[in-house]
């Protein structure tokens, strides 16, 4: 029997819209295992979502819909379905127009998750890009392409023309940046069967233009700001001035979550502190705790999480950390015996701290300590660091590998950095330099897993020794791990990386410091470089005002 489809679809992968345990941090995973692995590793659960009775996706990334909500300004609901790929036979049929496709990191080649899928060989797809490929090479699709567009959209939708994918994947038009002003034409023109555009290139939309989603979300993705404007040379978002959502709209799409059976509400940002923010960075401490307070009393909404912030606001201002704290930690949905709140309750925020090399701070990223000066980030990670975890916010801290023009000396820094915060409550997670398109690095070369040197593989290893030994919950299996790993080495690890992982990897596998500091920049049992000061002064205006970039912070 025909189908006849829907006019609209949208749709996303099963492994980017996942809602499992509530955290985001485990989607990033998916970026970084080869799916064909993912039985044996126990990730099934990526493709664990949920349809409703109708066939459509209870939940969806944001992004889409945003997207959903654009068009329902312009066509009835009838029209447009939401989908994963399992309804897509249901959904597309001879009247579909046009398919829209949400990608997060469709390839898994971000920052965060490239140098992962590396320790497995270049061969091995990631279980985040089979499942988009699953997606966007569908039969259903393919069965009506004589009639219908392909757009592609979304935070990663670069990767697949970094990758020359647009051809060999029949896509019609891939979006790049954020797209409410552009989105709805693109979608009319498709509708029409008339050409669309290969490449667009959006700019940063109006307040006003950015709608109210009208349905849940995964992970009850909220927005709450808009760009950064710091100026990171690596970060295209932080090019783009900042602006902030209006509580009435945010309580709107919160409220919207619950309403369709959510009860967790994820505070979507680039910068937590900048949420209404006064000049020059200035922390609107009134506005945040009033934004905390009226999305923990929204009724239904049991847990409270966050995305990303920076950490020198902590610093500045360390009130602004007690007063969320009640919401941000009193419903988190993480738990840990370390924290001291009364159910070990605490908030998680992804920060990205990205060196410890004062040089390379300087020159690629010095307006993310503002108001503090490039040779004071030491003292303000170190410091900032004790603040949250007095209040019980265990941090997802970010280190960018392999940055641009990176010396051993850099390295260096980064790991005196590291030995100093040895004792934190925190997630570390090493990352490698990408150059993105659309940033002042974006003609850069990317740092390759096969060409890290044995200074950076002891910065990579030692981070995940110090998660595992934060976050391991079954010590008793811990040998069966540490044996593993020379196993590894010897089997795949020196041929895929080189002989300078070996003894990163070692301590990795909780090998005696005894027998490999030797061979090794950092000894753990010495004392560190760097200590926590009492306090850091805030230089006076005239010695740090160029580094704030030169943008409008509206």
């Amino acid at each position: 029997m025909m189908t006849r489809g829907r006019r609209i679809v949208l749709a996303a992968s099963r492994s980017e819209s996942s809602e499992y345990q509530r955290s985001a941090w485990r989607q990033m995973l998916l970026a970084t295992l080869p799916a064909k692995y993912a039985g044996w590793m126990g990730t099934d659960w990526s493709a664990e979502v949920e349809s409703g009775p109708d066939g459509q996706a209870k939940y969806v990334p944001n992004g889409l819909r945003v997207i959903e909500s654009l068009l329902l300004q312009r066509f009835p609901a009838s029209d447009i379905a939401v989908c994963f790929p399992d309804q897509l036979e249901q959904f597309v049929g001879e009247d579909t127009r046009v398919v829209g496709i949400h990608a997060h990191n469709p390839l898994g080649i971000t920052f965060a998750t490239d140098v992962y899928a590396g320790l497995w060989g270049s061969a091995q797809e990631p279980v985040n890009a089979a499942e988009f490929r699953r997606l966007i090479l569908h039969p259903a699709i393919e069965r009506h392409r004589k009639h219908l567009k392909v757009i592609v959209g979304g935070p990663g939708a670069w990767q697949l023309e970094h990758k020359k994918l647009l051809d060999e994947w029949k896509i019609d038009c891939v979006v790049n940046g954020e797209a409410e002003e552009d989105a709805l034409g693109l979608f009319e023109t498709a509708l029409r069967g008339e050409p669309l555009p290969r490449k667009v290139e959006c700019d940063s939309p109006k307040l006003e233009s950015i709608p109210a989603t009208h349905h849940r979300s995964t992970l009850g993705v909220v927005e709450i700001t808009r760009g950064c404007g710091r100026g990171c040379q690596f970060c295209s978002v932080a090019l783009r001035g900042g602006k902030s959502i209006p509580l009435e709209t945010i309580l709107a799409n919160v409220r919207r979550q619950v309403a369709e059976g959510g009860d967790t509400i994820t505070l979507t940002t680039e910068d937590l502190f900048l949420y209404q923010q006064g000049k020059k960075f200035k922390t609107n401490r009134e506005a945040l705790k009033q934004l905390f307070e009226s999305v923990g009393a929204v009724e239904g909404v049991k847990y409270v999480q966050m995305t990303h912030g920076t950490i020198a606001p902590a610093v500045v201002d360390p009130g602004v950390i007690e007063d969320l704290s009640p919401v941000a930690v009193g419903k988190s949905v993480n738990r840990h015996p370390a924290s001291t709140h009364p159910e070990n309750r605490y908030a998680m925020m992804f920060i990205g701290l990205e060196t410890g090399s004062v040089r390379l701070f300087k020159q690629f990223m010095k307006g993310k300590g503002y108001p503090f000066r490039p040779e004071q980030w030491p003292d303000v990670v170190m410091k900032g660091m004790e603040i949250l975890n007095k209040n019980n916010w265990f941090p997802m801290a970010t280190f960018i590998v392999g940055l641009p023009g990176e010396t051993r000396e850099d390295t260096k820094q980064s790991l005196n950095l590291l030995h100093a915060l040895k004792g934190a409550k925190w997630c570390v997670i090493p990352t490698l330099f990408v150059p993105l398109d659309d940033t002042r690095l974006g003609k850069s070369d990317s740092a390759k897993v096969a060409q890290l040197t044995d200074l950076q593989w002891e910065f990579f290893f030692t981070c995940w020794r110090y998660n595992i030994d934060f976050f391991r919950k079954e010590r008793s299996v811990q040998w069966k791990f540490n044996a593993g790993v020379p196993l590894y080495y010897y089997m795949m690890g020196r041929k895929l990386l080189g002989p300078e992982v070996k003894y990163g990897l070692w301590r990795f596998a909780h090998f005696p410091e005894s027998w490999i500091a030797q061979k090794l920049y950092l000894d753990l049992r010495s004392d560190p470089v760097y200590k926590t000061p009492k306090s850091v002064e805030i230089p006076g205006e005239a010695a740090v005002s160029h580094l704030l970039p030169v943008m409008d912070q509206a």
